[in-house]
């Protein structure tokens, strides 16, 4: 009795996992969606901390700090929406991000790493410094769009 039941429970396990992979995978297509949803939104929230550097509106602490953080969790979301299934998925993403991985992955790091450093600065209430690592991460920005996203 034993013998059987531990049986079915380890089959019912297996059964488990592999039904949890195959809704694990996800169309190529709708990969592209997400990680095109992804950066809108840090098009969004970027924009207005570009604006604020810039002199085009006014510096608001509050806005930076709010900001700064959405930011810092849209940072690490796009990544995983690039995988070689999407390529042949109408887009902006260039192939160079699957023939060269290293240096696309490498873009992406800095990305995140610059926006972590405006994160840890926003706290502060110092709007030169703040200023300055908006700058650091529009150019981590340009950095990868001028790589790895056809130019419109």
């Amino acid at each position: 009795m034993n013998k059987r039941l531990l049986l079915a429970g380890l089959a019912l396990a297996l059964g488990a996992g592999v039904a949890q992979t195959a809704l694990a995978q996800v169309k190529p297509d709708v990969l592209v969606k997400q990680r095109q949803a992804v950066m809108t939104l840090q098009g969004k929230y970027f924009g207005q901390l570009g604006a604020m550097a810039q002199g085009k509106i006014p510096y608001n602490a509050d806005t930076v700090a709010m900001n700064s953080a959405y930011l810092d969790a849209l940072s690490r979301m796009p990544w995983d929406g690039f995988p070689a299934s999407t390529k042949d998925i109408k887009s902006r993403a260039l192939p160079a991000i699957w023939s060269e991985p290293a240096k696309f992955k490498e873009a992406t790091e800095n990305f995140e790493k610059a926006v972590q450093a405006l994160v840890k600065v926003s706290r502060g209430g110092d709007e030169a410094a703040q200023k300055q690592a908006i700058g650091a991460v529009s150019k981590t920005c340009g950095g990868c769009h001028d790589n790895f996203r056809e130019k419109q």
